[in-house]
């Protein structure tokens, strides 16, 4: 449940897809919808479909809140990086209200490392995805809960504006992704989904930004200065380096 005020509803078709084929998906979220409707309450209402019968395009239509986009998340990083490949597409469809589920956070789990998770936690953040701890909160290690609770990177997440990142610029294992902010500022994400080290390097013209002079290293929590023409940064593997710049 929510908290004080507010409720929270998980409609999962697990089960149902036993009962009902795909083309009676949204007809019966229309029912479940309609009801929390008629209880005057304000409940958070979730679709838990795993992105079938896109979604996205009438998930508002049954009063859904989020809706996942997916299949279930593993904690295993192609799992993680496969969710993030199929939310390219899916940013006109995020809205303040309406919001495209990738699943739950698995950090903390042990399936990745420590730079996997903080690359699992910084792409949610610039998609505007729903962040939900999917460990045990009771015990968890410093370094974990540095991750999960990254002022920063959650108020990338929690801007008001509430648009969904996009992935402006990609070039083999390396890429950009940029999420608008409030009065005007940016998220940058650097992400190299390749093994080792990498330098990710573009033209602020190809995220479609002029460029800044500094900006805000929200991981290192460090101003950072801006020298040259390009956008560049050396990048760990399966790791992502986040700048927001105003």
């Amino acid at each position: 449940m929510g908290g004080v005020g507010q409720r929270h509803l998980k409609y999962d078709w697990c089960a149902a897809r036993n009962i009902y084929t795909d083309d009676e998906m949204q007809a019966v979220y229309q029912k479940m919808g309609d009801a929390l409707r008629s209880t005057g309450r304000p409940i958070v209402y979730s679709l838990c479909q795993y992105g079938n019968a896109e979604v996205w395009k009438w998930g508002p239509d049954v009063g859904g809140n989020l809706w996942r986009t997916t299949g279930d998340i593993r904690d295993q990083w192609t799992s993680m990086i496969g969710i993030v490949a199929r939310q390219v597409e899916l940013a006109d469809y995020a809205r303040p209200g309406h919001w495209n589920d990738p699943d739950m956070l698995e950090i903390g789990n042990g399936g990745m490392s420590e730079i996997e998770y903080q690359a699992h936690m910084g792409l949610w953040s610039v998609l505007a995805a729903p962040l939900r701890a999917g460990n045990d909160l009771r015990d968890m290690p410093p370094s974990i809960k540095a991750i999960l609770t990254n002022e920063e990177v959650i108020a990338v997440n929690q801007d008001k504006d509430g648009k969904q990142g996009r992935r402006l610029w990609n070039s083999g294992d390396q890429e950009i992704w940029v999420r608008e902010l409030t009065g005007g500022g940016k998220a940058v994400a650097l992400f190299n989904r390749g093994e080792g080290e990498a330098k990710v390097s573009a033209h602020w013209s190809d995220v479609k930004m002029s460029k800044p002079t500094s900006g805000r290293d929200v991981w290192a929590h460090k101003d950072v200065i801006f020298q040259g023409s390009d956008l560049s940064a050396m990048v760990p593997g399966h790791g992502v380096v986040m700048w927001v710049v105003r």
